[in-house]
């Protein structure tokens, strides 16, 4: 069972501590180790990024960041193929003791993914030219 966990606390602006980042690869060791781990990233700030929301009435609207109205932002993400939703769960526990204060959504996946990369093809994302 495929699950995405995604990642929300209060939005920071500094870089993690050196600390952080080798408990956090530490952890991504560990869970991609056990052959639970399929992804995970996490994002820059919202100062980086823009919403886009489209209203019932059919209008447009698009926000750059940062999101300060908001007291949460996303931060980041996980795929993990486990056994079970309690796996799921104990494995976001481990990942929040070392990730902080917080909180993640722990969401079931669809069995067949929607578009699955062809390993054989280029990576869009290597391939992409920058702009």
């Amino acid at each position: 069972m495929r699950y995405m966990t995604i990642y929300k606390s209060v939005e920071r602006e500094a870089p993690p501590s050196q600390e952080h980042i080798a408990a956090m690869e530490k952890f991504i060791g560990e869970i991609s180790a056990a052959g639970v781990l399929i992804r995970t990233d996490g994002l820059l700030p919202s100062s980086r990024g823009a919403r886009v929301r489209l209203t019932d009435d059919g209008k447009l609207t698009v926000t750059d960041g940062p999101f300060t109205e908001s007291k949460e932002v996303v931060g980041g993400y996980a795929i993990i193929d486990v056994s079970s939703r309690e796996e799921a769960i104990e494995w976001t526990k481990r990942f929040l003791e070392v990730a902080g204060s917080g909180e993640s959504e722990v969401r079931e996946m669809y069995e067949q993914p929607a578009f699955d990369v062809d390993p054989t093809q280029p990576s869009l994302h290597n391939t992409a030219s920058r702009r």
